[in-house]
């Protein structure tokens, strides 16, 4: 079994995962405040002043860009687990297998019985395909999630042309037909979240992640590119040498961030608004341009974050206890957003949603502080942890 939590952490990493929860507090709170489906839709036409400024520049900045810092981070963490399990004579393949599998039953209780915006399922059901890729040369796994991604995008760019095709006939029934389902969803997730029992928001939880596992047609290259490209960052030396690898990190600062802010720019210009329901070539490009940019500056976000650790270290808490902080993230907006909670379901505008955020966040990781005073690690961790290894570690800090 590895050594303790406390033992093998990297603080700088820690970091930056606490600075990706805020950024994806930031993107999912709109989700848990409306209809899932409308959440990162774009800039909403109702919206004015304040609430439309803050909703542009989340939709710009945070909306697409922070789960691929997530997911590089995924992978990153992938690879040193490998390492170090390797280093120790213990098999790595069977230990990770387990690993995924936890964490496939953490997502699925997480999403059908919190909250159905989980990404959990998506990244244990990808992380399964990791092992094959250790066949690779290290050189090669950037290159290889950059091939996923490229495959992601080309994917959407297809069902573009499909959606196109079938546009092209006004009168056409499938066109109509996919209309209606998704407004019907959409109205079903306002019924349900916003005025139902809890039970009939577990029943649409249920049928939202059977519908989210679709995505995988095209988020899951995207995703598994992202974990790889992550996973190569540790295996060619960057992550544990940045100073011998410093015009790598300086290309993702001011070369691959800010060609990302443009293509979200150019998202935005073209479309700034895409409801699920709008299936046409120009809601697709933006789309692409968002799966493009987003990926882009979730590369250009790690290494800012690399290179801000010591400004950032106040969140180095957080990020420890990352997956619990996630989990509580999900927890307390449901109960405070949903019908079968306080019911503010709809009731704040993008101003405050962000001092919402802000302020969940702060008391997140003043308590993640103060946790690990007394523990080693988060409650969600050490369940994790015994289910992998199949034995129980010390939890209280001696």
């Amino acid at each position: 079994m590895p050594a303790g939590p406390q033992t093998d952490r990297l603080p700088g990493l820690d970091a930056v995962r606490g600075f990706a929860l805020l950024g994806i507090l930031l993107m999912n709170i709109e989700g848990f405040n409306g209809p899932l489906w409308l959440s990162g839709a774009g800039i909403e036409p109702q919206q004015t002043g304040w609430d439309r400024w803050i909703d542009t520049f989340i939709y710009v900045v945070v909306q697409g860009s922070f789960f691929p810092l997530f997911s590089l981070l995924f992978g990153i963490g992938f690879a040193l687990m490998g390492q170090r399990l390797r280093a120790r004579g213990a098999g790595f393949t069977r230990i990770h297998l387990r690993r995924m599998a936890c964490l496939l039953v953490i997502g699925l209780l997480h999403g059908v019985l919190v909250w159905s915006g989980d990404i959990l399922l998506m990244y244990a059901l990808l992380g399964l395909l990791l092992p094959a890729f250790d066949v690779l040369p290290r050189r090669w796994l950037g290159w290889a999630g950059a091939l996923g991604i490229g495959c992601a995008a080309m994917a959407l760019l297809l069902m573009g042309l499909l959606m196109s095709l079938i546009a092209a006939n006004p009168d056409s029934e499938v066109l109509r037909s996919v209309h209606e389902q998704v407004q019907a969803q959409v109205q079903a997730q306002v019924q349900a979240y916003g005025h139902g029992s809890y039970w009939q928001a577990v029943q649409q939880r249920a049928a939202d992640v059977a519908a989210s596992l679709q995505n995988l047609l095209v988020i899951g290259g995207q995703l598994l590119g992202l974990f790889l490209i992550g996973a190569g960052l540790v295996g060619t030396g960057a992550l544990a040498d940045p100073a011998g690898h410093a015009r790598t990190w300086a290309w993702l600062r001011w070369a691959a961030w800010p060609a990302g802010l443009l293509l979200n720019l150019w998202a935005w210009h073209s479309s700034p608004y895409n409801p699920p329901w709008e299936l046409g070539m120009t809601h697709i490009h933006a789309q692409l341009l968002k799966l493009l940019g987003g990926s882009l500056m979730g590369l250009g976000w790690l290494a800012w974050g690399l290179r801000w650790q010591h400004r950032l270290r106040w969140l180095q808490p957080a990020g420890q206890m990352a997956l619990s902080t996630y989990l509580g993230q999900s927890l307390v907006c449901t109960l405070v957003f949903y019908g079968y909670g306080l019911g503010y379901f709809g009731q704040l505008g993008r101003s405050g949603q962000l001092l919402f955020v802000l302020a969940l966040f702060a008391v997140q990781v003043l308590l993640a502080r103060c946790w690990l005073r007394c523990f080693t690690q988060g409650p969600v961790e050490w369940l994790w942890r015994a289910a992998t290894y199949g034995r129980v570690s010390a939890l209280r800090r001696r």
